[in-house]
């Protein structure tokens, strides 16, 4: 397992075109995992009185930086600068050239670790992350169930699917798009280190669904200085 960033990646500039599947999951939290489990940036609160959060494991089987891995945590949305949208906290993919990329086009914060993905013939996916220092962080038994339904990326309106990322004093803004088919699904167990990842098994999952063939494109991020609002309560 590669232990340290390498010296040079290649760069390959948004827009992106991604396609493969995935799980998606709402997930209502304990205030403590929200505030102070949720790797917020520095100067970033959460908005609101929402105990929603989101989470995502994505397998992208084709892209443009190649087939990679993700798992990623949304704690809703947050003040960052003059902005105010959901904003992806912790993520871990499985390349170096998604986490390279990833932060030069969007600025989002992404880890790499390595995936055990394992898809079961009797619908129950397996998924494991493990960090460069050995640890199993991350375990999710999944399961999809009932009929295979079409998810029109348009029905989600721009505002709500807009991301805000800060990152060295820049704020990356981005409303990615996407469509596809889902499945209603199930968390049959998962397992979660907090060291390394907001323990969402301290949570009780809302919704959860298997996106099982999707395209998603990102957009060039528009980008801004950081300017901080003062006496702004969150």
């Amino acid at each position: 397992m590669t232990q340290s960033r390498p010296s040079s990646v290649a760069l390959a500039p948004a827009p992106w075109d991604l396609s493969g599947q995935g799980y998606l999951f709402a997930v209502r939290l304990p205030r403590e995992v929200l505030d102070q489990g949720s790797f917020l940036p520095q100067g970033c609160p959460r908005l609101g009185r929402s105990r929603l959060a989101y989470a995502m494991f994505v397998d992208y089987s084709a892209g443009d930086v190649g087939p990679y891995h993700e798992l990623l945590y949304i704690p809703g949305a947050l003040a960052i600068g003059k902005r105010r949208n959901l904003s992806i906290s912790r993520i871990f993919v499985s390349t170096w050239a998604s986490v390279v990329n990833g932060e030069v086009n969007w600025g989002i914060p992404k880890d790499r670790c390595d995936f055990d993905v394992q898809y079961g013939a009797d619908g129950v996916d397996k998924v494991a992350l493990t960090a460069a220092d050995g640890t199993v962080f991350a375990e999710l038994e999944l399961e999809a169930r009932g009929p295979r339904l079409p998810a029109p990326g348009h029905w989600v309106p721009r505002r709500l699917r807009t991301l805000s990322q800060l990152r060295e004093g820049k704020v990356y803004s981005y409303a990615p798009e996407a469509r596809g088919h889902f499945r209603f699904a199930k968390v049959r167990n998962w397992r979660f280190d907090a060291r390394y990842f907001p323990d969402l098994a301290r949570g009780e999952v809302v919704a959860a669904m298997k996106i099982t063939d999707f395209r998603m494109i990102f957009p060039v991020a528009e980008v801004e200085p950081l300017v901080p609002v003062q006496g702004m309560v969150p």
